[in-house]
């Protein structure tokens, strides 16, 4: 997050104003508060609006991308100044957004703990679940070692704090049983990702891969995933 702070008003809205003249928008990449009574006002930008405008810097267009690759480089410039790790967290959420839409599922290729993650192709559809929630279901198909199955993750908003959680479970009838199909879908999120799926075993031999919003965030760098992705995010946004 970053944030500006003035006791100026006209100072605060020509801010405001440049981040919806970049593309961004107000109440879901930044907020603004007048300055009131004397004291101070602010922007703050939040981390999908810096993502926003790293992506914008990127794929946007004439006097928008110009106004979203300055921004991203004041930021990174005044990170630099705060000190290493502020940098490279800053640098992290940067290169992220830049990331998004990037890639393509289909002929995607990895190898992960010495499993080879071949991805066939993909895509994302919203469904309801048994409550009324509206879920975002990822759909995958990919071979891994040389295994090729279907794999669906459900994303679901959860908790009191609306957390983004995804859910999908190994199949008692894939090769090599439950075990083995739960190994196949964490290694392919790792690969997807980068980063490791939870696994839940159940006492009724159930055994549950659980997704965070770090995966989701992550599996929004490929192009077939990307814009589903991020209007399930939008309307399910509290």
């Amino acid at each position: 997050m970053v944030r500006y702070r003035s006791t100026n008003p006209e100072s605060i809205e020509r801010i405001a104003e440049e981040l919806r003249k970049m593309g961004l928008e107000e109440g879901r990449h930044f907020t603004a508060k007048m300055p009131e009574g004397g004291g101070a006002g602010y922007v703050r930008i939040l981390r999908e609006g810096i993502e926003r405008a790293a992506w914008l810097s990127v794929h946007g267009s004439g006097d928008q991308q110009k106004l979203a690759a300055e921004f991203v480089e004041h930021i990174l410039e005044r990170a630099k100044e705060e000190g290493d790790d502020v940098y490279r967290k800053a640098l992290e959420v940067v290169e992220e957004g830049k990331a998004r839409g990037s890639l393509r599922l289909e002929g995607f290729e990895k190898e992960v703990g010495g499993r080879l993650v071949k991805v066939i192709g993909g895509g994302a559809e919203f469904g309801k679940g048994r409550s009324g929630r509206t879920l975002l279901r990822i759909k995958i198909t990919a071979e891994v070692d040389g295994v090729r199955n279907d794999y669906e993750i459900a994303f679901g908003r959860y908790k009191r704090s609306n957390e983004a959680l995804g859910f999908a479970y190994a199949r008692a009838d894939a090769p090599g049983g439950r075990e083995a199909d739960a190994e196949r879908l964490s290694a392919l999120v790792e690969a997807l990702t980068g980063k490791r799926p939870k696994v839940r075993r159940m006492r009724d031999g159930t055994i549950m891969i659980e997704c965070g919003r770090e995966h989701l965030d992550r599996l929004m760098r490929f192009a077939e995933l990307y814009a589903a992705i991020m209007r399930w995010l939008e309307e399910t946004e509290r």
